[in-house]
């Protein structure tokens, strides 16, 4: 008998999870909630406004830690008419899938794209959980997203898919990484970033194209080749690199080492298989947050890494298909702005 393959399961591999009920959802699956190397998470029917983040640790479901005194400080209906998630607040809400993982088979959750462009900060909890965003394989359970609106409050619903999972089967296969640096050099005048403005409107998470970028963004032009990040603003940068991820591999992207400044370069990590395969490439967009004090960026500095690894198969479709917002990007916003 012939052993699977270790790797990032693709597409085919996790349509048959769900028809072997490893992985089921409240609703069908939405026609393009499977992508080429990972799955969208849905969120319920309701929204918990908690008093702080929390893991339950060995022994504790999540559920039985929401029962405490005072951590739920409300219980928001998720409608189709949308209810309000606010800035500076930390949300818990159970989502649509829930999964049973074969042996061998571990998961991580990652924010989608857009949900990152936005400083929508989200973490995938588990039962029993000492970790954010890790399913250890074997799990049997539920799946909750932790949702904290950093600078613009959003309108959600059930079914809107702000994060995402990827699964693999064994250890990571094959790793390697690609160094990701700032760019600062865009031509024609335009700008090499944007910084999200305070006290913006609510975003509306289905208004696709429905925001003004002037009501929510102010263009970045560098001063000599760099730009000083203010403490806590937000930022939508680009790389100097195009990036491309082949067929049969994933990626995702990290930190490139702590001590090269006191900034956060990313929040949405995954780049599935055949992104930037595009005639004339892609670039990394980041979203860039300095923590403590100013820093200053400059044209090619290092700030991520992408690391690759192996996919378990080939996917049926690639990264740049009918649903795929940001193939062929340069400095782009979310989809929801136009």
């Amino acid at each position: 008998m012939v052993e699977p393959r270790q790797g990032v399961l693709p597409d085919g591999e996790l349509k048959e999870l769900f028809e072997k009920g490893s992985i089921s959802a409240d609703q069908p699956l939405d026609v393009d909630q499977i992508q080429p190397a990972s799955l969208d998470l849905r969120l319920g029917t309701v929204a918990y406004r908690i008093r702080a983040s929390f893991l339950p640790g060995d022994r504790r479901r999540v559920s039985d830690v929401l029962e405490e005194p005072g951590l739920a400080l409300h219980e928001i209906p998720l409608t189709d008419a949308g209810a309000v998630l606010e800035t500076g607040c930390v949300y818990l809400v159970p989502l649509m899938e829930t999964v049973r993982l074969p042996a061998g088979i571990s998961g991580r959750a990652n924010p989608k794209s857009s949900t990152g462009r936005i400083d929508v900060f989200t973490r995938l909890v588990t039962d029993r959980a000492n970790a954010f965003d890790d399913i250890q394989q074997g799990y049997d359970g539920p799946l909750w997203l932790e949702i904290s609106p950093r600078t613009y409050s959003i309108l959600a619903r059930p079914g809107d898919r702000l994060a995402q999972l990827r699964l693999r089967r064994g250890k990571p296969q094959n790793v390697s990484d690609l160094i990701v640096s700032i760019d600062m050099e865009a031509a024609d005048g335009k700008p090499v970033g944007w910084r999200a403005k305070h006290h913006a409107g609510l975003i509306d998470l289905r208004a696709i194209g429905g925001h003004e970028v002037a009501d929510y963004w102010e263009p970045l032009f560098p001063h000599k080749g760099r730009l000083v990040l203010n403490p806590e603003d937000f930022y939508i940068l680009a790389s100097r690199e195009s990036v491309s991820v082949a067929p049969g591999q994933a990626a995702e992207m990290a930190p490139v080492a702590p001590e090269l400044g006191e900034f956060r370069a990313h929040y949405a990590g995954f780049f599935d298989p055949g992104f930037g395969t595009n005639a004339g490439g892609s670039r990394a967009v980041l979203e860039v947050r300095s923590r403590d004090v100013p820093f200053i960026l400059e044209h090619g500095q290092p700030v991520a890494k992408l690391v690759y690894e192996d996919m378990a198969g080939d996917p049926a479709a690639l990264y740049g298909g009918k649903s795929s917002n940001y193939q062929g990007q340069r400095l782009k916003l979310s989809k929801h702005f136009t």
